[in-house]
């Protein structure tokens, strides 16, 4: 057949990524024949940029993986130069050495693209489908795919994310064996324009890291300050005045008290204890006095 789909995707991402997104994008090249690598882009360039990227790349589809703080990822998922595209926040990522998954798949065979029902109810869902199945399914008769279809790309709405899972198709009953890497995209806002432009979507639902961790910290100070002050209710307590019980007339109801012995006075007086002569006493200061001599001398 001939090569008619001329889609290409370029794959990078900007400096300061961690190894874990640096496997992962190292997996969507491999999984996804018709990409293209470029070095890492610099954090002080703006992102229209990427634009000028991609064309002389001859790309016009773009996955841009951006770092921020050195723990937070975003992915932007852009159709060059007139867009639209998408900003998400990249959370979860397992890689394919990181799993140890027992599926595997010819590398550079044609995947399935299976979508959540959910993505034909939305209209940001329907515009994110398009978006997914230009950038990552392969075209038909590219020179580097194999004309094999042996693995699935399932994208799937839970809790207002999308979930990518990535599956072997087994021959002998047609049942599905994760092969990876596995990764939950929150998404962000939509934008008409590649990198930029009118927003389409905010999501209403999306809470950014910062006030994440920020209600994280605020819960753990809440916790130290209701302890604090539990401490110290109790201090007062132990210094306060012990309210002092009424006497009961009736405890003392059962009390027998205990009977009075005569006094005995004794009129003669007590013998004297004879006193026993230690026979062995003249030899000791015997022996004292040879050892002082002894010393002497």
């Amino acid at each position: 057949g001939k090569w008619k789909n001329k889609e290409r995707v370029l794959i990078f991402s900007s400096r300061g990524i961690n190894f874990r997104t640096r496997h992962l994008m190292q997996d969507l090249r491999t999984l996804m024949p018709h990409s293209k690598a470029d070095t890492k882009m610099d954090r002080k360039d703006q992102l229209f940029v990427i634009n000028e990227v991609c064309e002389m790349k001859n790309c016009n589809k773009c996955i841009f993986f951006e770092a921020k703080k050195k723990q937070d990822l975003y992915m932007w998922l852009s159709n060059t130069p007139q867009g639209p595209s998408a900003k998400f926040l990249v959370q979860n990522i397992h890689t394919l050495a990181e799993l140890k998954m027992t599926g595997n798949c010819l590398r550079g065979s044609r995947p399935l693209l299976s979508f959540d029902p959910t993505f034909d109810k939305e209209p940001h869902y329907a515009l994110l489908k398009e978006l997914f199945i230009q950038i990552f399914s392969t075209p038909q008769y590219h020179p580097k795919s194999q004309p094999f279809v042996d693995h699935v790309f399932t994208f799937t709405v839970t809790d207002e994310r999308i979930w990518f899972r990535n599956y072997q198709i087994i021959e002998e009953d047609a049942s599905l064996v994760e092969i990876g890497p596995r990764f939950v995209l929150n998404l962000i806002k939509i934008f008409q324009g590649s990198f930029g432009g009118p927003t389409l979507y905010e999501n209403p639902h999306y809470r950014s890291p910062n006030m994440h961790r920020r209600l994280i910290r605020l819960s753990v100070a809440a916790k130290f300050r209701e302890k604090q002050q539990v401490r110290e209710v109790q201090k007062i307590k132990k210094k306060g005045s012990k309210v002092l019980m009424e006497e009961d007339p009736t405890e003392v109801v059962f009390e027998t008290p205990a009977e009075e012995k005569p006094v005995e006075i004794q009129l003669v007086k007590p013998e004297s204890k004879p006193i026993v002569k230690d026979k062995k006493k003249p030899r000791k200061i015997q022996r004292k006095k040879q050892k002082k001599l002894f010393r002497t001398e």
